[in-house]
């Protein structure tokens, strides 16, 4: 790590926790401003989480959407990048405290922007993991991407075999959770089974495979206009996926689920790969923080905070993101982008002297599904698009918000291939997604 000479420690520091949206929105805020900067992550690349699922189903690389923290912020001279995993903050004292490989480091400072996002929540069922992984990190959706495309691969042998039942479970992928990321998830499910892969096997159709998209909500895509709502529904059956609402997952066993509907009947779906695209829980610090201040989290751990994002009795200390309860802000990238930017802003006017405690405005720049190849919905305002040109629209926005040129570049090329053609060119599945071998291993039993 370089040294900073005795001049430059005399300056503010700001420590950031978390490289995501938030955190990595909030450095760049602050790279010209007069303050040394410290980004501590768990990881070391910035990860654009909504594109996780193609990542998943072999149309893009994770590079493509996961970039180097540290190439990202490599011309801000006062930012520097700390792999670690925050475990204590000392409010009182302002430190922060991390470890990186069983070696602890603090680091104190004078103003603290959390922004450690959120982890995958199965609702009390921590045991569902091992069998419905769910979507956060790339080992998530390299796992997947594992339990995928080896589903075919054993269904092929088992057809061969003459194992039929077997061919059934394996070809059956079940998605849980109707917001946007298991609808894009279950989308491109039916693309890669129906287009990408109709002609690549020689003892199974893939074009029959089954999808299923469970949610225990009466509609999918939750927070967009029940027009919307309806129109995706009718899509994604209009391309062969099986949609279930009003339906809860009461069991997963590496066979299959447990299902109860909206009228208490219990179902069996025998599926070897499930995707878990449904509930979301804020980084426990958001707790940890709560602990300190005297508040109380909310059902999804997300903490209370100031009107203009800070910790009561806590100036210097923002949280932003997705770890916040404040005016029920939606859990998306643009809330943790603006709180970003009014965080690094109300810094900046505390070190010229400026009046601070600005209340956080959040401006709503809509919402977007994908749900497959040409088809999408928007939602800006009144303003409600469906079809091809909500697919454009979704693309170009996506495009933007894609970290570095090269990275947009290379995904274009990629979805051209994808969307345009038929093929995917990130299909490789290697030894080191074990959890997947595991689970399909079993599926054999």
């Amino acid at each position: 790590m370089e040294h900073m000479s005795q001049a430059a420690r005399t300056r503010p520091r700001v420590v950031i926790i978390g490289s995501g949206f938030g955190g990595l929105f909030a450095a760049r805020a602050l790279g010209r401003a007069d303050v040394d900067v410290s980004l501590i992550a768990r990881t070391g690349h910035h990860l654009f989480q909504p594109l996780l699922y193609q990542v998943a189903t072999g149309i893009l690389s994770p590079g493509e959407i996961a970039p180097a923290t540290r190439e990202v912020l490599s011309r801000q001279r006062n930012t520097q990048v700390i792999l670690g995993e925050v475990g204590d903050i000392d409010l009182d004292r302002r430190i922060v405290t991390a470890s990186t490989l069983g070696r602890t480091h603090r680091h104190g400072y004078d103003h603290l922007i959390v922004a450690a996002g959120t982890d995958q929540s199965w609702f009390g069922n921590p045991q569902f993991a091992e069998f419905a992984p769910g979507l956060k990190s790339i080992d998530d959706a390299l796992e997947l991407r594992g339990r995928i495309f080896g589903a075919f691969e054993l269904a092929e042998l088992a057809a061969a075999q003459g194992r039929h039942e077997d061919v059934a479970r394996l070809m059956t992928f079940v998605v849980v959770g109707g917001g946007a990321t298991g609808v894009e998830m279950a989308g491109q499910l039916a693309e890669l089974s129906r287009r990408t892969l109709r002609r690549e096997f020689r003892h199974i159709d893939p074009a029959t495979s089954r999808v299923v998209l469970v949610d225990v909500a009466p509609a999918v895509l939750g927070a967009f206009h029940p027009h919307l709502q309806e129109s995706s529904r009718v899509a994604l059956e209009r391309i062969g996926i099986e949609v279930r609402l009003s339906t809860a997952v009461i069991g997963v066993d590496a066979d299959g689920l447990d299902l109860e509907g909206p009228d208490g009947e219990r179902t069996r779906v025998e599926a070897v790969t499930k995707v878990w695209a449904a509930g979301v829980a804020a980084n426990p610090l958001a707790r940890h923080l709560a602990d300190q201040v005297g508040l109380r989290v909310d059902r999804q751990g997300r903490i209370p905070v100031e009107a203009d994002l800070t910790l009561p009795g806590h100036p210097e200390v923002h949280v932003i993101g997705d770890m916040i309860a404040l005016d029920n802000l939606p859990g998306v990238a643009q809330v943790a982008i603006q709180g970003a930017r009014h965080a690094a802003a109300e810094i900046r006017r505390t070190h010229r002297g400026e009046p601070t405690g600005r209340a956080f405005r959040y401006h709503d720049k809509g919402s977007m599904a994908t749900i497959s190849r040409f088809r999408a919905i928007t939602q800006m305002g009144r303003i409600r698009l469906t079809g091809f040109i909500a697919w454009l629209a979704w693309l170009a926005v996506h495009l933007v918000y894609i970290i570095g040129f090269k990275s947009q570049v290379t995904t274009l090329l990629h979805w051209m291939v994808s969307f345009v053609g038929r093929g995917r060119s990130e299909r490789t599945v290697t030894e080191q997604q074990v959890f997947a071998r595991r689970a399909l291993e079993r599926s054999r039993r």
